[in-house]
């Protein structure tokens, strides 16, 4: 209507376009003002700390932890348009070629997970697959180990060959960190590597147990097929590197990026990292009765009674939001697993 007024007579353009007088002197009066504008360089080195960028959750997150922004999700969304920035919408490829399913090679074992990925801290149940990227100078091959309670990659290893050698180089990474006392379930499909003796009985040693997919059904892994997803379309989409050395290092970068600066909603903003190391801290004191303010009224996301409650069963992730300054309390309270009063 503006670029009219010169031409035509406001009223005629007004009447034509049924906008009171009023109200195009107030839209001229109060042009529309940039959302958040102080917070767009944030936000931009955000979005570039991967080569594909990253969604606004991701984003607002970020905001809120490291610079201590009040901001919500859809207000970080307005702000990513209005900066022209946006990330990919996932969609499933349809390259499927890698299988290492070749029948029964060796010992297979139960679905012990059994579609239930959900995990109340680290080291309890584990995942593993392994995943190619295809490249002009041929391929790659990435095997991972993923925390399905921090999620968290624990360890990895990239090979140019899908061999034995890769998963003992694994192996030993995953037993280098494994804690003392800890008996995890690590989950694969029923690929030939995870059949072999060496594997089943290192991981016997090591007291971890293993579980496997039914054939021919990847859904029974999903939680960790979905990193490889994650992966693909934030570091590897649409890029190409000169080499396998180049690749490799780009990746394990990618994995640090992950496990250290990545956040993710389910662990309520935080990082991988900073979820394992809340989780694992020592046992600090505190006065329950202080802690459970609210004496008449549930406690807690899952509506436990007060004078019901017993901490050591309570997942720990429930107790983020309502711990005082974001501090965690750890899984095992053996002087407070009694009723409190």
């Amino acid at each position: 209507m503006s670029g009219l007024s010169g031409q035509h007579r406001l009223a005629d353009l007004l009447e034509c376009a049924g906008l009171a007088r009023s109200s195009y002197y107030y839209a001229l009066s109060h042009p529309k003002a940039p959302t958040r504008p102080e917070l767009w360089e944030a936000a931009a080195e955000i979005f570039s700390r991967t080569a594909n960028g990253c969604g606004h959750r991701q984003i607002a997150m970020c905001l809120r932890a490291e610079r201590g922004v009040r901001i919500a999700d859809k207000t970080t969304l307005k702000m990513m348009r209005e900066m022209g920035i946006s990330c990919g919408i996932r969609r499933e490829t349809d390259y499927h070629r890698y299988n290492s399913y070749r029948g029964k090679v060796g010992r297979t074992f139960e679905n012990v997970i059994g579609r239930d990925f959900a995990a109340d801290g680290p080291w309890e149940k584990m995942g593993t697959d392994v995943t190619e990227f295809r490249q002009p100078w041929g391929k790659a091959y990435f095997a991972p180990v993923y925390d399905f309670g921090s999620k968290e990659i624990v360890a990895w290893s990239t090979s140019l060959h899908p061999n034995m050698a890769q998963q003992h180089e694994l192996l030993d990474q995953l037993v280098s960190k494994k804690p003392e006392g800890s008996r995890p379930i690590l989950h694969s499909d029923m690929g030939w590597q995870y059949q072999q003796a060496g594997w089943c009985r290192r991981l016997e040693e090591a007291g971890v147990v293993q579980s496997m997919s039914r054939k021919g059904n990847c859904i029974d892994n999903g939680a960790t097929e979905q990193v490889f997803g994650h992966i693909k379309d934030e570091f590897f989409r649409g890029r190409t590197w000169p080499d396998f050395e180049s690749l490799k290092a780009d990746l394990d970068d990618f994995v640090v990026h992950w496990n250290t600066r990545r956040r993710q909603v389910k662990l309520k903003g935080l990082t991988p990292e900073e979820f394992r190391n809340q989780s694992l801290a020592p046992l600090f004191l505190f006065r329950p009765s202080k802690f459970l303010e609210r004496s008449s009224r549930t406690v807690g996301s899952r509506g436990f009674k007060r004078q019901n409650i017993s901490l050591s069963k309570v997942p720990l992730y429930h107790w983020f939001a309502d711990m005082p300054g974001g501090a965690s309390v750890h899984t095992h309270l053996p002087r407070l697993a009694l009723p409190l009063r």
